[in-house]
This record gives structure tokens, sequence and C-alpha cells, in this order.
């Protein structure tokens, strides 16, 4: 189970606890490394996300990022977080839940992604089931959903390995990489059993 602390001076600054990494709340301060790890990982993740904007690498499209992540918080709206390995607090990746719905759905969606040289490591399974007891205990979900790519066998893997059920097809769900793809649903619910 993750354990949540909070970290620095800031009562909105929590971390998740994995095994080999934690989870934390995206600042600021990140954007060096953050940076560095789009930018060297870009031909790796560009077929798996929609097309990045001209200035999604620059500063102010970060800290624009970052508002929207503090605002997104604050209204219940996601729940974003940065991926670090502990033993270094190297940033890996993210995971983001996002499209939370209230009232008889009580529903997000999960997505993330890891920089290329921390690939099938293994840290994207530690960091989901990490963020898993938080979303389901802290902040109430009875449903976690995530959709990949059809041809996208790694994400499935992970999903499945966590405890996802495959639930469908979507013809032309999402919009990656310039174009309208098919992708696989699944998902998870509070009752069932994390592995």
């Amino acid at each position: 189970m993750a354990i949540l602390r909070n970290i620095g001076n800031d009562d909105q600054s929590l971390a998740l606890q994995g095994k080999e990494v934690y989870l934390r709340q995206p600042v600021p301060n990140d954007y060096t490394e953050w940076v560095s790890l789009r930018e060297e990982s870009r031909d790796f993740l560009t077929p798996w996300e929609p097309i990045w904007p001209v200035d999604d690498l620059t500063r102010p499209s970060f800290r624009r990022r970052i508002k929207r992540y503090q605002r997104d918080l604050k209204e219940d709206a996601a729940y974003p977080f940065f991926v670090f390995r502990k033993n270094d607090d190297t940033l890996l990746g993210s995971c983001i839940m996002s499209n939370v719905r209230r009232g008889v759905t009580q529903a997000c969606s999960m997505g993330y992604w890891v920089g290329e040289r921390f690939h099938s490591k293994g840290y994207m399974t530690d960091a989901v089931r990490a963020i898993l007891p938080y979303m389901f205990e802290t902040v109430h979900m009875h449903r976690i959903e995530a959709a990949c790519l059809a041809n996208n066998d790694p994400s499935q893997r992970l999903l499945k390995r966590v405890g996802f059920h495959q639930e469908g097809y979507a013809r032309k769900y999402l919009k990656i990489s310039g174009e309208w793809q098919d992708h696989l649903l699944f998902a998870m619910l509070d009752t069932d059993p994390r592995t």
C-alpha cells in the first residue's frame, strides 16, 4: 500500500511511496529535469501521445502547465504526479488521474508516460501500484479507467499486471500523433484485487 506523506512546506505537496519510486505533485522547479527528459525521449514518446504544441518544451508553457495542474487539483478535476526514482530523486515520467467525475459515477481516467531510458524497468508499474490506493481510499474513486493503443503491448501488460480488466475496444477514441486512433479500454474498480 502506498504511504502518503507531506514533503516541503506546502500542505498540497504530497508524496506517494512505491517500492523503488515516489510520486509527487509537479512544481515549477521541476522544469529543467522535465524538459531534458521529454526532449531526449521525444522520438520514443511521439507514437503514443497527442502532437506536442510548438512551444511545449518552453519554460512559459511549463509554467502554464503547473498553473493548470494547481487549478485542476483545487477543483478536484485531476491529480497530476511526477514519478521519481527513490535512490537518486531522478525524474522518470508522469502519471495523471484526470477527467474526475463525481456523483453517481465516481470515476477518473489514468494516463502516464516514462522516459525512454527508464522504459521496461518496472518503474511505471511501481508508480501505478502506488497511486491506486490513494485514488481509491483518499480521493474515493470507485472506478479508474485507462485506454491504450491496440499495438501498445507494454502498456497493456502493465495494466493487466496491476489488476486492470480489459473492457472493450473504442474506435477512433483519441487523437494520437495527429490521427484518430482505435484504443483498448481498461478499468479497475475499488473492489477489484490489486496485484
